[in-house]
């Protein structure tokens, strides 16, 4: 099982550097392209996208969401998005431990 993300520059690198392959998508129609390309790899069992590239094929992907149960569909936070906590807050929710 694999992981495929879908995102802003900086969060493919950065999921680039443990190993992780994706695409980089800015518009709706490169968001498509790149949501098909990780559907067409039966390998990817987790598909990790940013939420500001989902809105951009918020249809297909709560479609995808609602009717599949597989590969996971991982929505996170943009590197610009203030949704939530930022990923240092998270991180010491999870384990506990202040960083």
């Amino acid at each position: 099982m694999e992981y495929f993300v879908i995102g802003d520059e900086d969060t493919v690198l950065g999921f680039s550097l443990v190993g992780v392959s994706g695409i980089v998508a800015a518009t709706a129609d490169e968001a498509k392209g790149a949501w098909d390309k990780a559907l067409e790899d039966k390998a990817h069992g987790v598909i990790i996208i940013t939420e500001d590239v989902a809105d951009l094929i918020r249809d297909t992907v709560d479609r995808y969401l609602f009717s599949e149960s597989f590969p996971l569909v991982v929505e996170i936070p943009a590197r610009s998005g203030k949704r939530g906590p930022d990923l240092r807050e998270l991180v010491n929710q999870a384990i506990g431990v202040s960083i």
